[in-house]
């Protein structure tokens, strides 16, 4: 999701729930974003994900902006669209278990996503992972033609 803000661009991103990302904040942050079941279409996941972790259905004119590899193998397809989240807004994301601390045998439940805020572009950059950078860039040379 992205908005327009005093003449400028910002973008939507969440930040991963956990211990393990609990201080980590440049490069930490991502699009809300989810694995994608066998016979399931990518748009349809994108923006069941976008629910599930920010606790907001997406309404808008979604176009896409292409696939991107990060650095732990992962392939990520994403689309855009323009919107902005209701004011007042309350995260609503949703959990899952996770071992902690690692190779331990004890589970907790955490949620998904702790955060989601919209960034203008610049600190965007700072803020996502770096293999995703080109999404941002993908939507800023799209909107500017």
């Amino acid at each position: 999701m992205f908005r327009r803000r005093n003449h400028s661009l910002e973008f939507l991103l969440v930040h991963p729930g956990g211990p393990f990302w609990k201080n980590k904040d440049e490069g930490a942050w991502s699009v809300p974003k989810g694995e994608v079941q066998p016979d399931e279409e990518f748009l349809s996941r994108a923006q069941i994900e976008f629910d599930e972790e920010i606790g907001f259905k997406p309404r808008g004119d979604w176009f896409p902006i292409g696939s991107i590899k990060q650095k732990n193998g992962k392939t990520v397809h994403a689309w855009a669209f323009e919107g902005d989240l209701p004011e007042p807004f309350e995260l609503k994301s949703n959990t899952c278990q996770l071992e902690w601390p690692p190779r331990s045998g004890k589970f907790i439940e955490i949620p998904e996503v702790d955060d989601a805020q919209f960034f203008p572009l610049e600190v965007a950059r700072g803020k996502i992972n770096p293999a995703q950078i080109p999404f941002l860039e993908r939507v800023s040379e799209r909107l500017q033609k």
